[in-house]
C-alpha cells in the first residue's frame, strides 16, 4: 500500500509500482469514481481496443424483441 498527499489543488500522484503494474502513460485518461467512502480510479479504454472483445460467447439467448 502506497500513501499519497492531495495537493493544494486537489491533485495526487500515482506510485510508480502502481502505474507500472498498469502500464499507464502520461495524458491516459482515467475514470473518478467514488465507492464505499473510497476513490476509484480506473483507465478508460479507447473503443477501437474493445472491438471483438466479445467474439466466441454464445449469443442464441432469447432477447426481449423474441417474446411472442
Amino acid at each position: 500500500m502506497s500513501i499519497v498527499t492531495l495537493s493544494s489543488r486537489y491533485q495526487v500522484v500515482i506510485p510508480r509500482d502502481i502505474h507500472e503494474s498498469l502500464a499507464l502513460e502520461p495524458g491516459q485518461k482515467l475514470m473518478a469514481m467514488s465507492q464505499g467512502g473510497c476513490i476509484v480510479l480506473a483507465p478508460v479504454e479507447a473503443p477501437d481496443s474493445l472491438y471483438g472483445f466479445m467474439a466466441g460467447l454464445p449469443n442464441d439467448f432469447e432477447r426481449d424483441g423474441d417474446r411472442v
